[in-house]
């Protein structure tokens, strides 16, 4: 077709979609209102498809044209390294794909207008962006890289896939390898790159500290409080007043311990323990965080800002104020306290027979470490034991009740992943010194147990009770990641019953005691996670697949958690006479947001500390470049494969130092084969590795196979 004519007809086909009388119609119908004879129609198509792609036209499932915006869903826009991105769109259960040239220059975290253009039955919906609603990047923290008379910013997100242009003058002086803040004057477009003016210099790329706070400021996530949150602080009392103490239920004469980490200063939970004519009587005891942090009040909407507090490898940035979460509203021992508590009756099989929900009083007794716990409950350690012979009596009950736990989670279907997290630890100047994995022990699974014990049991309270809640839920896993798992584990033999296209959480269980402790374990563990959704807060009680729960929230960490200090309000208010109707429907009103957004900073919060942990990583093996090591394969693509060492630290082997032969890439197996020499690399295999590079911009190490393995 001519251009003069496309172009005519692409005119008048937008014109037609734009009228406000035009109704969507199949090509054929248009043919026919546009008096098209039938030796033209083809081209017509052409025409429409032509609009279709450059986003001029929407196109319906049902195979109907008109303007874009008629067939259009919003969302959120995730980027991708390699340039293509998703759609988060509220109501769908999977995200949009949106290929690299239909991303019409969206950032990460940009709102935007797609239409959905690909949508088949097992397969992820395709779509394209049409319009950007609302930029989310005024500002972009990255790697300044100088030429002559401009610059660029590498951004320190990858999932920002554009470097931003710095015009003359507009670099604030900053040289190649300074970390800088760009405010973005001009988002750019699909062949236009973002342009920016350089607001402060964080510092050179090579001072201590730079690494970290860069990626706080990429996250936005909070560096300090407001003033008028520091004041309102500085207005609360550091010891509890004696007001305070009237009409709560007194605990004081308990024996009560906290039990946490060794550098642990915000202790917000502490338990009790006593067992009578078979009965075990549990008492899970919150700090009673609420009572500080009011609604409305400065604090409080700083700490829903937050979401929750974000452990990073060198630094806690905290949802409260120190004075607060490490003082008033932490249970430190020999001091009094308010708290919230859940008091329950077990029995021997790990029956929960009643419970209690009340605002109490408490004394801690003793603070413990995991450490040291488990010194007494596993190693029988006779010096711990005797510096803590007074409440050795306690943890040996505790130990006790929480294998009853244990047991009976286990029984039901409740799925443990032993993965290790990693240990990182640092010099005075952030340099990392070691890297380990950190193991739970005893004492860790004893708070573990203790902690779900109270969170199902304030969950099924309030369910029941059909009163406004927010609950922790995790839905069962995509039906068709099930079937792609069943099949791949036939290779070992290895089945799991999915009928009419749900599993229950037992059969994942089952499966994974089946490969405990052979070769398999790691590969079958880690795809069986990978096939798991992630869990989030809503206010529909949907139940938790991974723990086999009809019931869950999170009411023990208000100090950290938001969510937790939200459904701690709802519960003193329902003890105190009951949420009267307007106060029910207040809540109805403002927790599917509390909901929404604190899903969202929950994962801001994982992936910064992710990613500053394989920064660090990745500074810790640049000392180690040519070193050997064994390791496991735990990840397998068309592009290389993933190795974890014994410490935790994940390399990768590129596809192009596999020099030994040409590898194909077997994506039902997981595994590369050689072409000639039939060698396999597949997932939990070991291989032994040398380190070849790292990249500190990128957070990357690189490994090649050590040539002897076989």
């Amino acid at each position: 077709m001519e251009e003069k004519k496309l172009n005519d007809r692409k005119a008048m086909l937008t014109a037609l979609f734009s009228d406000k009388a035009y109704v969507p119609m199949k090509a054929k119908e248009l043919a026919v209102l546009l008096n098209i004879p039938k030796g033209q129609r083809e081209e017509l198509q052409q025409v429409l498809d032509i609009l279709v792609a450059e986003g001029k036209a929407g196109l319906s499932k049902k195979g109907k044209y008109g303007k874009p915006e008629t067939f259009s869903v919003n969302g959120i826009f995730s980027g991708h390294p390699r340039g293509f991105g998703f759609v988060t769109v509220e109501g769908r259960e999977q995200d949009v794909f949106i290929p690299e040239e239909h991303t019409k220059g969206a950032l990460h975290g940009d709102r935007v207008q797609i239409v959905i253009e690909n949508e088949s039955s097992g397969r992820r919906a395709e779509g394209a962006v049409i319009r950007i609603l609302e930029h989310a990047n005024a500002q972009i923290i990255g790697y300044y890289q100088k030429n002559k008379s401009f610059g660029f910013v590498i951004p320190d997100n990858q999932k920002i896939t554009q470097d931003v242009f710095i015009p003359q003058g507009k670099d604030m002086g900053a040289v190649t390898g300074h970390k800088v803040v760009v405010q973005v004057m001009d988002f750019g477009g699909v062949r236009r790159k973002p342009e920016g003016e350089i607001v402060e210099i964080i510092g050179h790329v090579n001072d201590p500290g730079t690494d970290i706070l860069s990626l706080v400021r990429a996250y936005g996530l909070p560096e300090g409080f407001p003033e008028d949150v520091m004041a309102e602080t500085g207005r609360i009392s550091q010891e509890v007043e004696e007001t305070d103490k009237k009409g709560r239920l007194d605990l004081r004469d308990l024996q009560t311990v906290t039990i946490d980490g060794e550098d642990a200063k915000d202790l917000d939970d502490a338990v009790t323990l006593k067992k009578e004519d078979g009965i075990y009587y549990l008492g899970v005891h919150i700090a009673d965080v609420s009572h500080y942090v009011r609604e409305g009040s400065s604090l409080d909407r700083e700490a829903l800002k937050r979401g929750t507090s974000v452990y990073l490898v060198d630094r806690v940035i905290p949802m409260l104020p120190h004075s607060l979460s490490n003082g008033i509203c932490s249970l430190n021992a020999g001091c009094d306290r308010l708290a919230l508590s859940c008091l329950m009756e077990i029995d021997e099989k790990g029956n929960i027979l009643g419970h209690r929900i009340a605002e109490t009083l408490i004394r801690v007794d003793q603070r413990m470490t995991y450490t040291k716990v488990n010194a007494i409950v596993t190693d029988r350690d006779e010096e711990v034991m005797a510096e803590y012979e007074d409440f050795i009596h306690l943890f040996d009950l505790m130990k006790e009740l929480s294998g009853i736990l244990r047991e009976k989670r286990g029984k039901r279907g409740a799925i443990d992943f032993e993965f290790p997290e990693s240990k990182i630890l640092l010099d005075e100047k952030g340099n990392p010194t070691e890297i380990r994995p950190y193991q739970r022990n005893a004492a860790t699974k004893i708070i573990e147990d203790f902690m779900l014990a109270a969170n199902e049991t304030v969950a099924e309270d309030f369910f029941w009770q059909q009163l406004p809640f927010l609950y922790r839920t995790h839905d069962n896993p995509d039906p068709e990641k099930m079937k792609e798992l069943s099949t791949f584990i036939h290779n070992f033999g290895l089945f799991i019953r999915i009928s009419q296209g749900e599993i229950h959480p037992k059969e994942v269980q089952k499966l994974l005691e089946k490969v405990e402790g052979t070769p398999e374990e790691a590969l079958i563990s880690r795809l069986t996670l990978r096939s798991m959704k992630q869990a989030k807060y809503t206010t529909q009680c949907t139940g938790h697949f991974g723990l086999a729960a009809k019931y869950y929230t999170h009411f023990t960490s208000p100090i950290r958690r938001y969510p937790d200090l939200q459904i701690h309000r709802i519960i003193k208010e329902n003890l105190r006479g009951g949420l009267r109707e307007k106060r029910a429907a207040h809540y109805d009103r403002i927790l599917p947001e509390v909901a929404v957004k604190t899903s969202a900073l929950e994962r801001r919060a994982e992936e910064a500390e992710r990613e500053t942990e394989k920064l660090k990583k990745c500074e810790y093996m640049s000392r180690r470049i040519g070193e050997v090591y064994d390791g496991v394969i735990s990840g397998v693509t068309n592009w290389g494969l993933y190795v974890e060492l014994p410490n935790t630290v994940e390399g990768m082997i590129r596809m192009n130092n596999l020099d030994d032969d040409y590898y194909i890439f077997d994506e039902q197996r997981y595994e590369l084969q050689g072409e000639s020499t039939k060698k396999i690399y597949k997932l939990g295999q070991t291989i032994r590795i040398q380190v070849l590079s790292t990249d500190r911009m990128l957070k990357t190490i690189d490994f090649i196979p050590v040539k002897d393995e076989e």
